[in-house]
């Protein structure tokens, strides 16, 4: 069995977010194995799909090194980029059905766009322990799936080093439960994006995420709500890698387009 490792957003190797995708199966193997999988590969997440009887269709699951999880933007990315460029199919676009209901992802020019739920955040009080844990007090701070802290700047983003240990029992609010903080900014000047952000997991055994396509589920109806733009260009600012993306808010869904570029095919032998 072969499983291949995706840079997704990312036009080039060695940035943007890795993900492993394992060649589909006809039926799903123990969830204990799979979990196994995810954390020897030890990837922000590990992308298992299922055949259906419509060969642009397929069931598709995520699981980090630690939980598998409801939504995950660049495994799925990832997932279509292998059967597209990997394993020959030929549809416009293709069908996952997930935990997050169905996500559509089509081919556009040299990259993907990505059909996802919006996930439009609500204001709140800073919770206790937030502005500690990150080392700076936010702006504004928003709950929906994760913690948003809206941030002064795009250099109060890039500098950031959060106590990660501490951000793990912060969010309680989140529909996605503690420790899964996004933290954005406007760009700055002259830059070809219009926001820039991190995104720190610790509740779902990730420190730090280097592109997470969930997030922008949130922040885009957000910034887009802020600049009055329907479409904004975003760039999310992992130390060394760093991933790209374009959004779109398009009524209750959320249009997600980036790149992807496989980097490693291997051999399953377990």
């Amino acid at each position: 069995m072969r499983q291949w490792t995706v840079d997704a957003f990312a036009a080039q190797p060695f940035r943007g977010n890795p993900a492993c995708v394992v060649e589909p199966f006809e039926g799903w193997p123990d969830d204990a194995w799979m979990q196994a999988l995810a954390a020897e590969n030890n990837q922000a997440e590990t992308a298992f799909l299922r055949r259906m009887d419509d060969p642009a269709r397929f069931d598709l699951r995520w699981f980090t090194p630690a939980v598998e999880v409801p939504l995950c933007g660049h495994a799925t990315l990832a997932a279509a980029h292998v059967l597209y460029s990997e394993l020959g199919l030929a549809a416009a676009s293709v069908a996952f059905d997930t935990r997050s209901g169905r996500l559509v992802v089509a081919r556009r020019g040299d990259g993907y766009e990505m059909d996802f739920p919006s996930q439009p955040p609500t204001r709140i009080e800073p919770p206790a322990g937030l502005a500690e844990a990150l080392g700076v007090r936010p702006r504004e701070v928003w709950v929906s799936t994760y913690l948003v802290a809206v941030l002064d700047d795009e250099a109060t983003v890039r500098a950031l080093r959060p106590d990660i240990p501490a951000l793990a029992s912060v969010g309680a609010e989140a529909s996605g439960g503690p420790g899964n903080i996004g933290v954005a900014a406007m760009a700055g000047p002259a830059k070809p994006y219009q926001v820039v952000s991190r995104f720190f997991g610790p509740g779902c055994g990730i420190p730090e995420d280097p592109a997470t396509g969930s997030l922008y589920c949130i922040l885009a109806p957000l910034f887009s709500d802020k600049l009055e733009r329907a479409s904004l260009a975003y760039h999310q600012a992992f130390p060394g890698r760093g991933g790209d993306l374009q959004c779109e808010v398009r009524g209750d869904r959320v249009l997600i387009r980036g790149r992807a570029v496989t980097v490693l095919t291997s051999q399953l032998h377990a």
